[in-house]
This record gives C-alpha cells, structure tokens and sequence, in this order.
C-alpha cells in the first residue's frame, strides 16, 4: 500500500499526517491521540515546520516538532514513521530564510525538538532569491553528509526554480530535490499543474500538496454564505463559492452518492490520483477525525468519477 517518495528511498503510505495544528488547535493529549490513531491506521509520515505555530499569540516556532517530538520519546514509535520537516520561515541562528548558516543552525534545533537523530525529508519551506541555490544546496548536502538529513524536498517553489536547482546540483555534484510540496486542491489547481506537474513527472518528483481540503472547503462544511460564520476561516472561502466551488461540491456530492464516501475522503483520493501525486497532506485535531481521513487511502475512484471531479474545477 505504501508508495516510492520520487527518487528518494522512502516508502511512505499515501496520506502524509499535517503537523501544523500540534500544539496550537490541537494540545498535546489530543495530539497525541491523532498521531496514535494515524499510525494504527497505517500511516507513515509526518509532516511538520520549524515556523509551527509562530502565527499563534505567545507562541514562537518549534511548537508542533516539540509536540512530536514527546510523543516520539513516550510512544516508543520512531521506526513506524518517517518525519519530514521544513527550515525557511522561522528567523533565528544564522540569519533569515536560507542562509547556510540558518539551514545549519535551524536543522540543529528542529532535531532537538524532535529528539531524532536524523530527519527523513528536509524542505526548504520557501525559496530565497537573496541566497545563490548552490550555496543552499551546499549546506544542504553538509546535513545530509554529516547524517542528519536523509532527503530533501523544496516547498512553494516555481517551475523555473525548481528546474535551475536541479541542473545546478547536477551540474556541481549536489543532492537534489526529490519532493516538492505544493498547494494543490480541486478548488486550487493553477500553483501546481502546467509546468510544474509536468517537470515533477518527468523528472521522478515525488508531490505531497498541502492545503488538500483547500481549508475545509472540500469537506462540505461551506455551502452557503449563512455557512461563512462556522469558523475564523469562513471568511477566506467566500470566493470559492462564487467560483467554481458550487459545482466542484456537486460533483463530489454524487461521487459520495456512488461511493458512500464522505467529501473528505474523495478530495484526497482525487489528488491521490493525480500524475506525480505521491500523497496528499491532511492534519486533524482529532482521533475521529484522522480515521476518516484514512479511509482515502483505501478509496479507489473509477476513471469516469475522477474525470468528473477535474471537470467540474476547470
């Protein structure tokens, strides 16, 4: 069930765990349930940042690893699981965003948080047009050298970069991205497909979109604009439902009719599907909630429903 991360030597089952609410929306009780939860249900990889949650008041970065990181230590499940983490946005040691300095200082703080000694895949979380890409993928390789990365991954990258950071490290005898984690949902498609999609699938990519239930839009809970007040995100999905979103929600309504499949389940199965797509990205406050985000896994859809559900986003 699990598949080949690009070129990378990781197997990873096809959901990969957001760690962006631990700590924040979700304490590290629940926390803990859901990562419980996510691997009894067969799942692999976490996915987390240095910079979580910084946004939230009092908070400073390093929440979520930190919250990982104890429920590595009291779990006893760092074998079961590959951890993937982010350096870029969180300013600190060594300057800002890619500086070589902040890569090395930032990756010795991320696996002191976690309390790992290497870190599976190593994102640079955004690029940095102020750092020539061989010197970050210098000190990247210095990481990877010294055993403290196993591969890396580039988040919110643009086609061209990509494609210049690869022929460099081609070009100079560097480790190259192999993951690119993207935006990418039925209501979001313009970021990742076109240039981008294509250059991950011929060059053997592997792609973990994040924001997969576009917010919670996908999961049916915004229909209406009476719905816009459910919660502090309400207010973000007012465009989607004066875009394509209504009939993108039709569609996946009769998907759910033929599949008995909730919404959720059916947004990450479409990305599942998608040329380059390795996984898809979906975090969960609860237990509850990240076993039904598991049933996707196991979701199979026909050719004709995948087909529609493209359609109805275009």
């Amino acid at each position: 069930m699990t598949r080949q991360l690009g070129a990378t030597d990781l197997d990873i089952a096809p959901l990969v765990l957001g760690g962006n609410v631990f700590g924040w929306t979700a304490d590290k009780a629940a926390s803990s349930a859901v990562l419980d939860a996510f691997v009894a249900g067969g799942g692999t990889m976490i996915d987390t940042a240095d910079v979580y949650s910084a946004w939230a008041p009092g908070h400073q970065g390093g929440e979520s690893e930190s919250v990982i990181g104890d429920w590595l230590r009291s779990s006893g499940k760092r074998g079961a699981v590959q951890i993937a983490t982010k350096v870029g946005m969180l300013p600190g040691e060594g300057g800002a965003k890619l500086a070589p300095a902040r890569i090395a200082a930032a990756c010795d703080a991320s696996l002191k948080r976690l309390g790992i000694e290497t870190i599976d895949l190593y994102f640079a979380h955004q690029d940095d047009d102020d750092v020539p890409q061989e010197d970050v993928l210098g000190a990247f390789a210095r990481l990877i050298d010294a055993g403290k990365v196993r591969a890396l991954g580039a988040s919110n990258f643009h086609a061209a970069r990509l494609k210049s950071a690869h022929d460099l490290a081609m070009a100079h005898g560097l480790p190259s991205y192999h993951v690119l984690q993207p935006e990418y949902n039925l209501v979001s498609r313009h970021k990742f497909e076109g240039e981008l999609q294509d250059y991950c699938v011929t060059h053997n990519i592997g792609v973990v979109p994040y924001y997969g239930l576009a917010s919670g839009f996908l999961t049916g809970k915004y229909r209406s604009a009476d719905d816009l007040g459910k919660s502090v995100r309400g207010g973000r999905m007012a465009p989607l439902l004066e875009g394509k979103g209504q009939a993108v929600l039709s569609a996946m309504d009769a998907v759910a009719e033929e599949t008995g499949a909730t919404l959720a389940q059916i947004a990450l199965a479409w990305l599942a599907a998608q040329p380059g797509v390795t996984a898809p990205i979906a975090s969960a406050t609860s237990a509850p909630q990240v076993e039904e985000l598991l049933g996707a896994m196991a979701l199979e859809l026909t050719h004709e429903q995948l087909e529609r559900l493209t359609v109805a986003g275009v």
